[in-house]
């Protein structure tokens, strides 16, 4: 009996990189923890439009099943095996891109890190989730802002008050389908939370698809000091918890996308010129190594002509050449509409 998960008919990556004599190879190896191949590929089974199509369920799924995660990754990332990924978290100081603030609604860079020692969130127990919280929250106990933060735990909220909230705050919801396919839905809401800084512009989802989110905000067009902030308590963090990394692959997470410097730093910028003219937007910002949303984020539309726009690459470029990329981008489609418009 064949027990390949039906997936041939998908346009994921999982369907081009796992032919049936891989499957065979690889279906009955296992992690440390527990995770199968199975475990790993039943959201790309399960959503035939996945663009990946596999969950890694802890650090080592990365090394058990290479064969496939391997090709898979340098097609992504467009990397390659003889190549190391490399950190830097640096102060990064850039000219505003747009000082008038007539084009970049808002400014938002995030970073995923998981737990060195914990299963990734598609595989993780009730009870090591809650133990992930817990460290987390000690260690930031100690940052320079604690004083002035919150922690909110989603279990403690009822309903209408997690609505409420929601109006406000930038709480994160339930996984979509591919993440409940993926199991990192599981005993939701328990141990998940966001930490606040009062101070505005930080915070933290915890447990949502890794261990941590940690994101730095601006309502305007500073990108630069939005990496600054998120820099300054990565870098504090690293000091204080042990994070799942590779040599080669940099920081690990749950989905293969979102390894090597694990960040996205991206705008909310209103293109009205560009907009009328999508083609040339999406072909200069592929040039760019940028890539264009929708205003809602992946698989929304265009609303008021906002385009959520955010570095492409991850791996094998440092966090500060991602920030630069965006900023050089950023500014580049600013002066293709000013032209546009006559501006200039």
């Amino acid at each position: 009996m064949n027990n390949q998960p039906e997936i041939a008919h998908t346009q994921s990556l999982l369907d081009k990189h796992l032919p049936p004599d891989i499957f065979e190879k690889l279906k009955d190896l296992q992690t440390g923890s527990g995770f199968t191949l199975h475990d790993a590929v039943r959201s790309g089974r399960e959503n035939p439009d996945s663009s990946v199509g596999i969950y890694a369920g802890d650090a080592e799924t990365y090394r058990v099943f290479s064969e496939i995660l391997d090709p898979m990754i340098n097609e992504y990332h467009r990397f390659s095996n003889d190549r190391r990924h490399m950190s830097d978290l640096s102060p990064t100081p850039l000219e505003d891109p747009d000082p008038e603030h007539l084009y970049i609604v808002s400014t938002r860079i995030r970073a995923a890190r998981n737990l060195d020692g914990f299963a990734f969130t598609p595989f993780i127990s009730l009870t090591a989730r809650r133990k992930v919280e817990q460290l987390f929250l000690k260690a930031v106990s100690d940052y320079r802002l604690a004083a002035n933060s919150r922690y909110i735990a989603y279990e403690n909220l009822s309903d209408k008050e997690f609505q409420t909230l929601a109006q406000s705050l930038p709480l994160f919801r339930k996984g979509d389908r591919f993440q409940e396919s993926a199991g990192i839905n599981r005993d939701f809401p328990k141990a998940r939370g966001v930490f606040f800084s009062d101070h505005g512009g930080l915070l933290a989802w915890v447990n949502e698809e890794d261990h941590l989110r940690i994101i730095s905000m601006d309502q305007g067009s500073d990108i630069s000091g939005a990496f600054t902030r998120i820099a300054d308590l990565l870098t504090f963090l690293e000091n204080r918890i042990n994070f799942a990394k590779d040599s080669r692959y940099g920081y690990l997470n749950a989905c293969p996308s979102n390894i090597g410097t694990a960040m996205r730093a991206g705008v909310h910028i209103r293109l009205p010129g560009l907009d009328r003219q999508r083609n040339t937007l999406y072909r200069t910002a592929e040039k760019m190594n940028l890539q264009v949303r929708g205003t809602g984020g992946e698989k929304t539309g265009i609303r008021d002509s906002i385009f959520d726009i955010s570095n492409k690459q991850r791996l094998g470029i440092t966090e500060t050449e991602c920030i630069r990329t965006l900023h050089n981008g950023v500014a580049a489609l600013i002066r293709m509409e000013q032209q546009l418009s006559g501006s200039l």
